[in-house]
C-alpha cells in the first residue's frame, strides 16, 4: 500500500490504487463525507466512509480539526469540485478534537482573532497558503545565491554595534536589572556583564558581512533581526527575517543590477511553483475588495501584480529627478498627498513611492542618489557631497520593498562620517579595517522576507505572514 500526501495524490491520480493518507478533518457532513486536508496543499481530499461497517463509537470521535489515518480506494469523485476521492475501507484517529471548543471551526475566522490563536491559525486555507508561499520565498531565496556563486554567511544574532545608527535595540545582559554594578559615575558597568560590554539583538548583519565579501567575493546572510522600536502599525515587527547580500568588486550600477534580477527570480518561482496558493489568495482578495469604496480598489489582482513585477524592467530614477516629478504632479499640486512635497531633500513617504510606480512610470522603479542627511553613514558620498550612492527598489502597492548602497570605501571619507555623526570610532574599528587593508569598491541591499512575503501573498498586515509576530506588548506563543 503506498502513503501520499494530498498533493502527491491529487498531482498522480492512481485511480483503482488502495492507498493511505494522513490529515486533519476539515469538514464532516452527512456523516459520511470527509474532507481531509495535511497542509501540503490549498485542495482537501473527500473521503467517502460507509459508517455502517465501522464501530458506532467511531462515528463519535470525528469532528473538525480530528487527525485521521484513511486507507481505501482512490476513485472517480461522482459529486462536484473534486476530480478524485478515497473510498474508505478503514479509518483509524490519530486525535479528537473537542467540537465544542476547537476554535478553527468550517466558517469566516477574522485575522484579529486568529493572531490570537496563532498556534492553530495555520490549519485556516489562509494561513496555510501564506505559509507554504513563504517556504516557497526562503527556498527560492537560498537557490538563487547558491545558484549564482554567493556564499552563506550566518552573522551574529548578539552585537555590539548599531549598524543603522537608530538606537532602538534590544538590549542583552545577564546583570541582575534590580541591583546592577555601577561604576564611579553611577552609570551601569558593563565591564561586568556576560560580554564584558554593552550588547544587543542585531538589526542588520550587513557590517558584518560586509566584512566576509572582502574575503570570499560574494556573500548573503539570511536571518532573524530586531528592532525595539514602539510602533504598532501595519508594518512593524519587533523580529523579522533580513536577507542581505554583499559584493566585493560591486558598484551601484551592478548593485541594481543584483537585485532586480533577484527579485524576478524569487517572484518567477512562486509563480512557477505556488500558483494553487496564489489563485486562492487571489480569490480571497477580490472577495475582500467587494467590500471596499471603489476608490480604495486595488488597480491589479495578486498574479497580476506578481508578473507586473516580473515581466517589466525597473526604472531607475534619481531621488532629484523623482523629487521633481512629485512637486510637479496633480496630487501634490492638489494637496492630495498626506505628505506635501515642497523641497529637495524630504524622506519620500510611501505615497510617493507607490505614485512614481503606479501612475508615473508605471513599472517597478528603483530610485537612487539620495540625500545624504537622510541615509546611513556606511554609504559611500558622491562628489556633489550631498547626496550618497544609495538605492530603493519601489514595488506597487507597497512602495519600498529593498534598500541599499555601494559602500564607503575611503578610509578618510568614512572617518569623517562617523565623527560628524557622533559614533564612537573605537567601536567600529574592525569595520574601518576594511578600509585600511585592501579597501576596494563594494555594495549591497537588505529585503525583509515579510515584506516580500506580504507583496507576493496580498495580506495587509505584516502580523499575518510570521508564524509568531514579536510586537509591543506581545510575545504570546
Amino acid at each position: 500500500m503506498n502513503s501520499y500526501s494530498i498533493k502527491e495524490l491529487l498531482n498522480k491520480q492512481p485511480v483503482g490504487d488502495t492507498v493511505e493518507i494522513n490529515g486533519w478533518v476539515k469538514t464532516f457532513r452527512s456523516n459520511r463525507f470527509i474532507a481531509l486536508n495535511d497542509g501540503s496543499t490549498i485542495h482537501n481530499l473527500q473521503c467517502v466512509v460507509d459508517f455502517e461497517n465501522f464501530d458506532d463509537n467511531l462515528l463519535k470521535q470525528i469532528s473538525t480539526g480530528a487527525a485521521l489515518k484513511i486507507l481505501g480506494t482512490l476513485v472517480e469523485s461522482q459529486g462536484r469540485g473534486q476530480s478524485v476521492e478515497i473510498q474508505a475501507t478503514d479509518v483509524f484517529v490519530h486525535g479528537t478534537a473537542d467540537a465544542e471548543t476547537y476554535p478553527i471551526q468550517p466558517k469566516k475566522h477574522s485575522l484579529e482573532f486568529l493572531r490570537e490563536k496563532a498556534h492553530l491559525r495555520v490549519r485556516t486555507n489562509t494561513f496555510s497558503a501564506v505559509m507554504r508561499v513563504r517556504s516557497a520565498l526562503s527556498f527560492a531565496i537560498h537557490s538563487y545565491f547558491q545558484q549564482n556563486g554567493f556564499y552563506y554567511m550566518h552573522a551574529p544574532v548578539v552585537t555590539g554595534s548599531d549598524a543603522e545608527g537608530a538606537g532602538e535595540m534590544f538590549r542583552v545582559t545577564t546583570l541582575d536589572i534590580k541591583n546592577p554594578p555601577l561604576s564611579d559615575n553611577g552609570e551601569v558597568d558593563y565591564t561586568q556583564d556576560f560580554f564584558g560590554k554593552e550588547t544587543n539583538l542585531t538589526v542588520s548583519g550587513q557590517l558584518e558581512a560586509e566584512t566576509y565579501a572582502m574575503g570570499l567575493g560574494k556573500v548573503y546572510t539570511f536571518g532573524p533581526t530586531f528592532r525595539a522600536e514602539n510602533s504598532n502599525t501595519s508594518r512593524h515587527l519587533a523580529e523579522f527575517w533580513m536577507i542581505e547580500p554583499e559584493m566585493a568588486f560591486y558598484d551601484l550600477d551592478a548593485n541594481m543590477d543584483l537585485s532586480e534580477d533577484f527579485i524576478k527570480w524569487i517572484l518567477q518561482y512562486v509563480l512557477d511553483n505556488c500558483l494553487d496558493d496564489l489563485e486562492f489568495l487571489e480569490k480571497r482578495l477580490l472577495d475582500e475588495e467587494k467590500s471596499k469604496p471603489q476608490n480604495e480598489r486595488s488597480e491589479m489582482a495578486l498574479i497580476e501584480k506578481l508578473k507586473f513585477v516580473v515581466d517589466n524592467n525597473f526604472k531607475r530614477v534619481s531621488y532629484t529627478e523623482a523629487i521633481d516629478i512629485l512637486k510637479n504632479s496633480k496630487p501634490n499640486k492638489k494637496k492630495k498627498f498626506q505628505f506635501p512635497v515642497n523641497e529637495w531633500g524630504v524622506d519620500l513617504q510611501s505615497e510617493h513611492e507607490r505614485f512614481l510606480v503606479e501612475k508615473h512610470f508605471k513599472c517597478p522603479v528603483i530610485l537612487f542618489d539620495y540625500p545624504a542627511k537622510i541615509k546611513a553613514f556606511y554609504m559611500r558620498l558622491n562628489e556633489d557631497k550631498k547626496t550618497v550612492r544609495a538605492m530603493d527598489v519601489l514595488f506597487p502597492g507597497i512602495g519600498e520593498i529593498a534598500g541599499g548602497s555601494q559602500r564607503e570605501e575611503r578610509l578618510e571619507v568614512l572617518q569623517q562620517k562617523i565623527k560628524e555623526l557622533d559614533i564612537d570610532e573605537k567601536e567600529l574599528w574592525w569595520y574601518l579595517d576594511l578600509r585600511r587593508f585592501g579597501t576596494a569598491v563594494h555594495s549591497g541591499f537588505g529585503l525583509g522576507l515579510e515584506r516580500l512575503v506580504q507583496f507576493s501573498t496580498g495580506m495587509g498586515n505584516i502580523r499575518d505572514v510570521i508564524p509568531y509576530p514579536r510586537t509591543p506588548q506581545n510575545a504570546e506563543f
